[in-house]
């Protein structure tokens, strides 16, 4: 079986000719790096929190869209661009909203992000083997 490409209008759109919001392969969906933007392509103010909020509920979009859910999710990987001030605030968002059991996890201070300047952005890979 192929790979399939999702898109969905329900979360922000890839650039084009750049890359896939998720592309599932045979029992995995790997899903891009999101950050903290609406669909409309707006940026979130406010808090690390509040993008994260978004950053999640977007990628939930894409992983409906490629028929699985947050509960699907076994891999995350987190960019942070003020690991040592934002680690504990993340993590308060990130324990509301991801379901047991968490995914494994890698958490990554970066010197800087794309997108307008963003402090956080996350990539899931799913499973529903």
């Amino acid at each position: 079986m192929p790979a399939q490409i999702t898109l969905t209008t329900d979360a922000p759109a890839p650039l084009p000719g750049i890359y896939s919001q998720a592309v599932r392969a045979g029992n995995y969906v790997y899903c891009s790096g999101s950050v903290g933007m609406t669909a409309d392509g707006k940026m979130v103010e406010g808090t690390v929190q509040d993008r994260t909020r978004q950053i999640i509920q977007n990628l939930e979009a894409v992983l409906k869209a490629s028929g699985m859910t947050l509960g699907n999710v076994v891999k995350a990987n987190i960019f942070l661009s003020k690991l040592s001030q934002d680690f504990s605030t993340f993590n308060e968002v990130w324990t509301e909203l991801m379901p047991e059991p968490k995914p494994a996890r890698t958490c990554i201070g970066v010197a800087e992000l794309p997108a307008g300047g963003t402090d956080v952005e996350i990539e899931f890979v799913a499973y529903d083997g």
